[in-house]
């Protein structure tokens, strides 16, 4: 799925916690190893509360898959 610029930002003013884009940043910044390591932890995160809410809540699950301006998938 891909998003132009301006429904990035929509989104991440609807649900993001704050204006950093760091795939943004470590497209410029391919050595910066930290905010790599951060970006897959924060996404590692969401998938594991993604599979508890599977196993604790399926229809819950579905309707954040459903949105589809997040562009979250199994």
């Amino acid at each position: 799925m891909h998003l132009n610029s301006d429904e990035k930002v929509e989104i991440f003013e609807k649900y993001g916690k704050g204006k950093t884009h760091l795939t943004e940043h470590l497209r410029a910044n391919h050595k910066d190893y930290t905010t790599a390591r951060a970006l897959k932890a924060l996404v590692g995160k969401r998938r594991r509360l993604l599979d508890y809410l599977i196993r604790k809540d399926i229809n819950r699950y579905r309707a954040i898959i459903a949105q589809k301006e997040l562009g979250i998938r199994k």
